[in-house]
């Protein structure tokens, strides 16, 4: 998708503090309008924002708030608190509707809740579906939200208005839009993208655990791995906060390896044709 440069009639300032991979390709599809701000906490990064055309880059969190609309959180999940009430206290507008961009749902109803109260601002979750396994600013692409969903969610009950604005913003990002509650969404990501995650990176322990092995692997090795080059410390914290959803999808995991591993143990070729039967016809459903 090429840059959309557009101003959302209800939005008409937008601001994204935080400029990693997320963050930063919101600017970019978001173009050069002026009304646009990306705020970043060190100087250096504003710099090469700048440098990758970013003009509206700023590390002055005042100018970055001052008359925003929405205000997009593009930090870690347990950075948001703390820099939500440091926006607050350098001049968000109180009318201002704030979303995240975070990998769960329920810590920030639950975390951001405390403070919206006292500042009277709205708050909808927001999680696009458009992660990767690279990180920063330097992996930021206009078209990182084109065709990727992005899950919605109103547990701090902001007015349909909103709902329907904030919606309409992310459409014309390229997503595809689906609205839930943050248990649900909690939910639901740990089987599709968390637990992928876990799986990732224990494959690479294993399969890698002489390093040198690797030199022979294929593009197999380099599919089922991928994501285990995620950040390991923004990941730490999204298995940790959902630690309730992903455990029992942990455990559902481990009873089909053992299941795997008797049918192998017996050795039974008929079932381990239908194991991985089964499991192909379910992975052969995704678009």
């Amino acid at each position: 998708m090429d840059p959309v440069i557009f101003m959302n009639r209800n939005f008409q300032k937008i601001s994204v503090l935080g400029g990693g991979l997320l963050g930063g390709s919101i600017a970019l599809a978001l173009g050069s309008e002026k009304r646009v701000a990306l705020w970043f906490r060190k100087p250096e990064a504003v710099k090469s924002a700048r440098e990758l055309g970013l003009a509206h880059a700023t590390g002055d969190l005042a100018e970055a708030v001052a008359g925003t609309e929405l205000l997009i959180l593009a930090v870690p999940v347990g950075a948001m608190p703390d820099l939500l009430e440091k926006a607050i206290d350098a001049g968000l507008p109180a009318d201002c509707l704030i979303t995240d961009v975070g990998s769960v749902k329920q810590t920030p109803h639950r975390s951001l809740a405390p403070i919206l109260e006292k500042s009277g601002n709205p708050f909808i979750g927001s999680h696009p579906m458009a992660g990767s396994e690279q990180n920063g600013l330097s992996a930021a692409r206009a078209g990182l939200f084109n065709n990727a969903a992005c899950l919605l969610t109103n547990d701090s009950a902001a007015s349909s208005e909103l709902c329907a604005a904030l919606e309409a913003f992310w459409k014309l990002l390229g997503c595809r839009t689906s609205w839930l509650g943050a248990a649900e969404h909690d939910t639901l990501v740990a089987r599709i993208s968390h637990l992928p995650h876990v799986t990732a990176a224990a494959t690479a322990k294993i399969s890698l655990k002489d390093p040198a092995m690797g030199q022979f692997g294929g593009g197999g090795l380099r599919d089922t791995t991928r994501v285990a080059s995620g950040n390991p410390v923004m990941w730490a914290e999204i298995l940790t906060e959902n630690r309730d959803a992903i455990i029992p999808a942990l455990h559902e995991t481990i009873a089909e390896l053992r299941e795997i591993l008797a049918s192998l143990e017996s050795p039974d070729q008929e079932l381990v044709h239908r194991w991985l039967s089964g499991a192909k016809e379910l992975r052969d459903t995704l678009p």
